[in-house]
């Protein structure tokens, strides 16, 4: 009785957010216009997505640049100045837009159901990457492209929302190095690693987006100061993770917290890269937590994923061919409080469905913990099926609702770019998103491209330039002749310079 009770809450639950999505994409797409942005003033004022009201109370003092069925969002943006509005007509745009100044603000323009849509055509890397601050993408169908679908790369105090995007390649929407952030409101599908990566950030929320179809649905990875909210994750490989992958030169992750979310039905096959961090993804993982530290899981509605639940594990088991002495491999201090967990664990595999068979079970549990780590607690462990969290304290806190936001009040400044910080900051953010040192993330080890240019950096520089792909088991990496040729020897150099 009480199992059929909690499947229909957990039924009416999961109606009501669709029925909450479908709401909030279909005001969208039968908008004639859409209001005009303030994107750092947005900040300023709580969180609020009404831009309506932002721009009547802060008023609008930059241009308006729109662009039309046959035109160029590129030129748009070399034409903008800070503090300008891009809005984008319906029609289709097969371009990469590249944002390097600050304070632009990209929009779409939904008229009866049209979208503007960026097809990459699978010939174009990305659809958008930006290196400003305070930029905003919104409204936008973003399609078939190779590598990204929004990418960031150490821009502060960003918006990316309202966004629809399908079969980009690595990653939906990925922020990394970046500041003061907020992903909402997005849909993304069809993503061979992280709907939405969230990489080496601070203050960061990700609210009301629907991921599915993916490898991992939303991902937070050597980043801090994190809030994952009322997402609605589903038929991803994994649906929610906090990772810390070995090799980055950010080595931490820290104070993330898991609310409010729908994980449901994880189960996708997993199509990651192979050799890949996320290629390692067991199908029916709900939750995972690798390394990771003072993450909290809040009620969540975690049900139907096969492998289990929650899985907490450190570096050791979860990457045990990862080699960083300088990362701490446990995960401490994760907090588990009250959600909704059922009918997870159905169909185990690999070492999860080894360790159950050692114990006379052949369904895996709720909540599965192995390793290291110190510190973790849980509200009530009687309430699920559980496996290693034997030393699992009494949780100290009930909930989390005096946190409404990690976002800052007022934005960030730019990262510093002096010519002594030039490769550490292109590094940093650029190559760190597929590069680790001494691990494989998605590209070649770091430290194996210093070996093979020992001395050489102009050959790192003509590779950044017009890279060959020599490796069928890595994907190909996109030319970044964007960047100066300053940016790209410096980062030369601070590649032949690592350590770790």
């Amino acid at each position: 009785m009480k199992s059929a009770l909690l499947k229909i809450i957990g039924g009416i639950l999961l109606l009501a957010i669709g029925v909450y999505l479908g709401k909030t994409f279909l005001s969208s797409s039968t908008s004639e216009t859409v209001p005009i942005p303030s994107t750092l003033k947005y900040r300023n004022v709580g969180l609020s997505s009404d831009t309506t009201q932002v721009a009547q109370k802060e008023g609008f003092t930059g241009n308006i640049i729109e662009v039309k069925k046959g035109g160029s969002i590129q030129e748009a943006v070399k034409a903008a100045n800070p503090g300008d509005l891009i809005r984008v007509f319906p029609g289709t745009y097969s371009e990469n837009v590249y944002i390097d100044k600050d304070n632009i603000s990209l929009q779409g323009v939904v008229v009866k159901g049209e979208w503007p849509t960026l097809d990459g055509k699978k010939e174009i890397n990305d659809a958008f990457l930006y290196s400003g601050n305070g930029i905003l993408i919104e409204n936008f169908k973003i399609i078939n492209y190779k590598g990204n679908g929004v990418m960031g790369q150490a821009g502060n105090n960003f918006i990316i929302r309202n966004n629809w995007i399908i079969d980009t390649g690595v990653y939906g929407i990925f922020p990394q190095y970046g500041k003061n952030g907020l992903i909402e409101h997005n849909v993304l599908s069809k993503i061979a690693d992280a709907a939405i990566y969230v990489g080496m950030c601070d203050n960061v929320d990700v609210l009301h987006n629907e991921v599915f179809d993916n490898v991992a649905g939303i991902e937070i990875e050597n980043s801090r100061h994190c809030l994952v909210e009322n997402n609605y994750a589903h038929n991803n490989t994994g649906g929610l993770l906090a990772f810390v992958t070995p090799g980055l030169p950010i080595k931490t992750t820290f104070d993330v917290i898991f609310r409010n979310n729908f994980v449901v039905n994880n189960n996708h096959e997993n199509f990651g890269a192979p050799g890949s961090t996320v290629a390692g993804i067991p199908p029916g993982t709900g939750i995972l937590i690798m390394a990771a530290d003072d993450v909290i899981i809040e009620n969540n509605i975690i049900t139907g994923n096969d492998n289990t639940g929650i899985t907490i594990v450190d570096l050791a088991t979860g990457a045990p061919k990862a080699n960083d002495p300088n990362s701490e491999g446990n995960p401490d201090r994760v907090v588990i409080l009250d959600n909704i967990m059922f009918d997870n664990g159905n169909n185990p595999t690999g070492e999860i469905k080894a360790i159950m068979l050692t114990q006379m079970d052949t369904k895996g549990p709720d909540i599965f913990a192995y390793g290291g780590g110190t510190g973790s607690t849980i509200r009530d462990k009687n309430k699920y099926r559980t496996f290693g969290l034997g030393d699992y304290g009494v949780a100290q806190i009930t909930d989390t609702k005096n946190i409404t936001t990690f976002m800052l009040d007022a934005p960030v400044p730019p990262r510093s770019v002096s010519e002594h910080e030039l490769g550490e900051l292109t590094y940093y953010g650029v190559c760190a998103g597929c590069h680790a040192f001494g691990t494989r993330l998605i590209g070649v080890d770091t430290k194996i491209i210093k070996a093979i240019y020992h001395n050489n950096p102009q050959g790192i520089v003509d590779y950044i330039t017009n890279p060959l792909n020599l490796r069928e088991d890595y994907p190909e990496m996109p030319p970044q002749d964007y960047l100066s040729e300053e940016a790209k020897m410096a980062v030369a150099q601070y590649i032949l310079k690592m350590t770790n």
